[in-house]
């Protein structure tokens, strides 16, 4: 069978995988010949359109994303702060696992959503003005070095900062802290973001700042006359009034996610299919991740649960060593991030390929309540993210009556198998603010989880049939005006998908 005809068949709800579908094809495929060849190696510290065109069109900054949007945030960022404010974006630096062994780069968040440079060693400054842009915009940077370009690769040119990312002047990072000590006293607000190694030494919050910016710098005095600059009280944090723009996601941003999305979902599916009884947890994990390497993936959103059996009242199990016995149920919660985007989705499936009658009955009841969630995902229900959890623990309760586990009035035997909350923001992170505002009702436009779990102790409290059951059932919904999108649709959820995709009947094999 088809894949598109097991698309119709098995997953109703199919119009987001059939987009993200084509898209990404297209976006694979679409350059299949160049009126010049792609540059190589690449002048750039990053894929562009010169370089890699089979992964950046035409206009485009990051993949999926163009620079009429980058400039789109920022200018959105600058109206929304008093006149005479200044913003200064600091990039995310390198890590080491010990030494000179570095990880991957993954560029700071905010820095990232406002202008799309993915090098280390540098920061944006805005400052707002009554021009017809509406501020000046001032990158800092590395720049090239030959030396370091022998070992590392390329870095982008000062001159292509202004050229390709919209910046009015392009400076080395080594100038920051002279150019903010030079312009701060003519702003009244002064909005930072602080790298999260230094978040919480508020008192040498600046100061570190600066020193991460100049790190061949031994000029004492250069720092503290930069922390002097900004050590007013018209500091104000920057993450929030970031945080308000990511939080409701254009809809370039909601292909990428729902791209990011497909390729998750179908990786759990293969994975159902591909796990046996007597494999090692840690062995579905990197299939998982091997199957979103290949689709695209630069890495994975965060470390896989694969948990088998009771290890799965294990709310963040992430070990993965145990071996998977023959009737265990097996939670799966991974997801990948894709061109700067990621996806958040847990599936829990019979080893075995059928479900027990207790597991179908503790499935049934918590698929009930999830489904449900999901339909009040919308701007019109008018609820917020902690109303939506009162819900889910109502629903649940209820649902979980009607099979035989009666968890009577009040919250606490309740909280004792489903102790965590219903969902979170996400986006570019994976909980995508520490500034999103629970309480308020969420918007068309955010896209959120919904993640309802039931996780039975082997407690006298609780029927024994019912012992050591972990169920967790998450999917990334975009909220709507009137009608929820699930994007995570073609991550089958229904016990008779659950059961054909462990099967084999769905027509996808394990790779």
């Amino acid at each position: 069978m088809s894949l598109r005809a097991v698309s119709r068949a098995a997953f109703r709800a199919s119009t987001p995988l059939r987009s993200s579908l084509s898209t990404r094809r297209a976006r694979k495929y679409a350059t299949k010949a160049f009126l010049k060849p792609p540059l190589k190696p690449s002048p750039f510290g990053q894929p562009l359109y010169s370089s890699h065109p089979h992964l950046i069109k035409e206009a485009e900054i990051t993949p999926g994303i163009n620079a009429v949007e980058y400039e789109r945030r920022r200018r959105a960022l600058m109206d929304s702060l008093p006149e005479h404010s200044l913003v200064v974006c600091v990039a995310g630096q390198i890590k080491y696992m010990s030494g000179q062994i570095f990880y991957s780069f993954r560029q700071s968040s905010d820095f990232w959503y406002l202008t799309g440079f993915a090098e280390p060693a540098a920061a944006l400054i805005l400052e707002k003005n009554s021009s017809s842009r509406g501020y000046r915009m001032t990158l800092f940077s590395g720049g090239t070095d030959a030396a370091a370009a022998q070992w590392d690769g390329a870095r982008t040119t000062h001159a292509d900062l202004v050229r390709l990312f919209g910046a009015d002047d392009a400076r080395p990072s080594a100038d920051f802290h002279t150019v903010l000590r030079a312009i701060s006293p003519a702003f009244e607000c002064v909005y930072v973001d602080i790298p999260a190694s230094s978040s919480k030494r508020r008192v040498n919050s600046a100061k570190s700042l600066l020193k991460y910016l100049s790190p061949g710098s031994s000029a004492r005095s250069d720092n503290d006359d930069a922390l002097e600059a900004l050590s007013g009280g018209y500091c104000k944090p920057l993450g929030p009034e970031v945080g308000r723009l990511r939080a409701i996601k254009s809809k370039a941003e909601q292909q990428v996610l729902r791209v990011a999305a497909d390729i998750s979902a179908r990786a759990h599916t293969k994975t159902m299919r591909f796990a046996k009884p007597d494999m090692s947890e840690h062995v579905l994990a990197a299939h998982f991740e091997y199957l979103c390497a290949r689709e695209g993936s630069q890495r994975p959103a965060y470390v896989p649960v694969v948990a088998s059996g009771a290890n799965a009242l294990t709310i963040h199990y992430t070990a993965n060593n145990q071996l998977i016995r023959s009737g265990e149920l097996v939670l799966i919660d991974a997801g990948c991030e894709y061109n700067g985007y990621v996806s958040d989705i847990t599936r829990t499936f019979p080893a075995s390929g059928t479900f027990t009658k207790p597991q179908a009955a503790l499935y049934h009841a918590l698929l009930a309540a999830q489904k449900r969630l999901v339909t009040l995902c919308t701007e019109s229900a008018g609820l917020s993210l902690t109303q939506l959890h009162r819900e889910s623990g109502a629903l649940l309760a209820r649902e979980l009556a009607r099979v035989g586990l009666d968890l009577g009035p009040g919250a606490k035997r309740l909280s004792s198998v489903y102790p965590h909350f219903v969902g979170h923001p996400v986006g570019i992170d994976l909980h995508e603010s520490s500034h999103f505002d629970r309480h308020a009702p969420i918007k068309a436009g955010m896209v959120i989880t919904i993640e309802p779990g039931i996780y039975v102790p082997p407690s006298s409290e609780f029927p024994t049939h019912f012992h050591n059951i972990g169920i967790r059932i998450e999917d990334e919904v975009l909220v709507g005006k009137d009608h929820p999108v699930v994007l995570s649709a073609s991550a089958p959820k229904e016990i008779a998908d659950v059961e054909g995709a462990c099967q084999g009947l769905l027509g996808l094999e394990p790779f």
